[in-house]
């Protein structure tokens, strides 16, 4: 059941989440649904809708359509590591994820998800994915998922180039892509120009803003790739991406 996707101001949502307000954060509980199912998962560190199994129901199915066993995986953006454990259940044990999370309180829930679950082929990087690798200002959000870099940001954060981590050798050649980092995405795709451009990794991303998508639209545009929008709308008034040759 898509439950995240009832309309929360709604009747029928309402009555459907006014239950959860009564579950504990920070209680253990299994996922209930979806590829997912029956791994663990810590109340309150993200939507009740990851543990549901029903959270961005829709980019979770077409997610797991393009991720294959023995897959490189990069979650840029990871948050609490939703998409990271989903990932790592694709790939299997001969594949490889990337988790990417610039946050403390996200990296703490992040690492104790992929230790609940035995995740033993995920690497967390501690970074903001950026075109340039430096210290960096970075203004949380209203959320724990709305962080953004901020020259009054009140966090200074580590940035990454994923060119020169590829370049380095720090992180393997991908096949997939997952990248929702709240106005971050032209800057991080900037910086892993090259690649891009040599590894063609199929890439699902989520911009924010309009100038934002078609910076990122035209970037990828010039590096070969076709788009297509997550769901029904054109892609010039999609925020969801899937981007591939």
């Amino acid at each position: 059941m898509n439950f995240s996707g009832i309309p929360s101001n709604s009747l029928l949502g309402l009555v459907l989440r006014y239950p959860l307000r009564l579950i504990p954060n920070g209680l253990i509980v299994p996922i209930l649904q979806g590829r997912l199912r029956g791994k663990k998962w810590i109340v309150g560190s993200g939507t009740h809708g990851c543990w549901l199994g029903s959270y961005e129901h829709d980019k979770q199915r077409r997610f797991e359509q393009f991720v294959q066993e023995g897959d490189v995986v990069y979650d840029i953006g990871a948050h609490v590591g939703f998409y990271t454990l989903l990932a790592s259940e694709l790939v299997g044990a001969s594949g490889r994820v990337i988790a990417f999370e610039p946050l403390p309180r996200n990296i703490r829930f992040l690492r104790q998800h992929l230790a609940l679950n035995n995740c033993n082929n995920v690497a967390v990087i501690d970074a903001v994915v950026s075109d340039q690798s430096a210290t960096v200002r970075f203004e949380e959000g209203p959320s724990s998922s709305m962080g953004f870099m901020s020259e009054h940001g009140r966090l200074e954060l580590k940035a990454a180039r994923l060119d020169e981590l590829y370049a380095k050798g720090e992180i393997p050649r991908p096949d997939v892509i997952k990248m929702d980092i709240e106005g971050g995405e032209y800057h991080a795709l900037s910086g892993a120009k090259c690649l891009l451009g040599e590894a063609r990794p199929v890439i699902f991303l989520a911009t924010h803003g309009a100038s934002i998508h078609k910076k990122c639209c035209e970037l990828l545009h010039a590096l070969g790739y076709r788009l297509s929008a997550l769901t029904g709308v054109d892609v010039g008034n999609a925020d969801e991406l899937i981007c591939a040759e």
